[in-house]
């Protein structure tokens, strides 16, 4: 294997945070050329990837190296050039590691930046600064509100292609802050950057002396995310039983699962859903032994003092502090299937945290324009890319939380029983 550039200490980054963070952006807005500068900037690509970039870049007549070529691997991609599938990108510095979840920015991929960004702490979105704001940058902006990305980045990219016109800058940011706060953007910071050079990337750029903010790279690796989980409710929900097989090994049980939410220690009252059973934490193990917290997004074995009947898809929280057991959903849903719309009556499989059950589409309350935010309380059906409010009644209750208190506990997906096919993707707005 070549060597990377500059590989970053691998030890080093152990026990560091991650940021997963989603790019967005119109065509030909330097998405994809942005995630390359910041992949070449942090010095983790391979030698062999640069020279394969450089050649291709040189076969394609450009009179640059195209950064782009390093995350549009697609061939349909590269030659379109366009971003269709979603890629993620790794690197990391001596502060962070990151994720990058490359989103495609065509409306009809909807459906893919809904699944980019689903997980992500941070959403940036790019746009050009001889466009301006179009009703794609509106799209993706009202996607990450609609998904409670905590943290939003606005990259007024290209700005040498207007000399860093700083009344530009100012009037795309001034209109883009006016519109975020009709959503729900907690904390927005807005950069002028121009990608293809690497100005505002890495470190500060001398061709905008007017723009006292950070570069990218420093406010990804300082951007506060700690706060950002729920430590409050503790979910914990079961995805496996543990009972040795071995005759040595009579009375152990543990439930194996990944924390959704909370903190939990050994000697905590705990109960137990759907059941209402109370017990108390006897020990939290790892593969590494026993600990003595656990909180998210840590995968873990809880064991409880006492002997209860508990199987997958069953939660542990608190006594006091408990999801919704619920069977009827009221939920905003991304449609994702090509072949047949969702239309009241539908029924299918659902799957949320560790549970699995089936539920049937009871009403379409409305669906929704997402780029003018109207809502059209006439439609019949959900088409391919297209979102709505629609209810839900389950076989079985869920246990859920509204999607704004819990991004684990308040999504799901709806799933084709016939082909096993992913068709739908929801957060919950109310349960009950």
């Amino acid at each position: 294997m070549s060597q990377a550039v500059l590989e970053p200490d691998a030890a080093a980054s152990r026990g560091m945070d991650l940021l997963r963070f989603a790019t967005a952006g119109s065509v030909d807005d330097g998405k994809s050329t942005l995630i390359g500068r910041l992949l070449y900037d942090t010095k983790t690509i391979f030698e062999d990837q640069l020279e394969a970039v450089e050649t291709a870049s040189a076969s394609r007549g450009d009179e640059y190296t195209n950064l782009a070529l390093l995350t549009d691997g697609l061939r349909a991609e590269r030659e379109q050039g366009i971003t269709i599938d979603v890629a993620y990108r790794y690197f990391a510095t001596p502060r962070r590691k990151f994720i990058i979840a490359d989103t495609p920015g065509h409306i009809q991929y909807t459906r893919n930046m809904v699944t980019g960004a689903s997980t992500a702490d941070l959403a940036l979105i790019l746009v050009d600064a001889r466009k301006g704001l179009v009703e794609q940058s509106r799209r993706h902006a009202f996607l990450t509100s609609l998904l409670r990305v905590p943290h939003l980045v606005l990259c007024v990219n290209k700005m040498d292609l207007v000399d860093w016109d700083q009344k530009v800058f100012e009037r795309i940011a001034d209109e883009f802050t006016s519109f975020a706060a009709k959503l729900d953007a907690p904390d927005l910071t807005i950069i002028p950057i121009s990608a293809l050079n690497g100005d505002n990337i890495a470190s500060r750029s001398e061709n905008s002396p007017w723009y006292e903010g950070p570069s990218l790279l420093h406010h990804l690796e300082h951007v506060h995310i700690a706060s950002d989980r729920n430590l409050v409710d503790v979910r914990f929900p079961v995805q496996y039983v543990i009972r040795p097989q071995s005759t040595t090994v009579t009375d152990y049980r543990g439930y194996a699962g990944q924390v959704a939410s909370g903190i939990l220690k050994p000697g905590d009252d705990v109960m137990v859903l759907p059941s209402g059973l109370t017990s108390t934490i006897a020990a939290i193990e790892t593969a590494d032994g026993p600990i003595d917290e656990a909180f998210p997004p840590m995968s873990v074995t809880v064991r409880l003092a006492d002997e209860i009947d508990i199987s997958r898809g069953d939660m542990i929280c608190r006594p006091q502090n408990r999801p919704a057991v619920a069977q009827d959903i009221e939920a905003m849903v991304c449609w994702m299937d090509e072949t047949a719309p969702l239309r009241v009556g539908g029924k299918y499989a659902i799957k949320h945290t560790t549970r699995t059950a089936r539920t049937v589409v009871r009403g379409l309350q409305y669906r929704l324009d997402v780029n003018t935010l109207h809502r059209d309380e006439s439609a019949g059906e959900l088409s391919l890319n297209e979102i709505g409010r629609v209810k839900l009644r389950t076989t079985v209750p869920l246990l859920a939380d509204e999607y704004r208190r819990n991004r684990t506990t308040g999504g799901f997906i709806l799933i084709d029983e016939s082909t096993n096919r992913t068709v739908g993707a929801g957060i919950i707005i109310e349960a009950r």
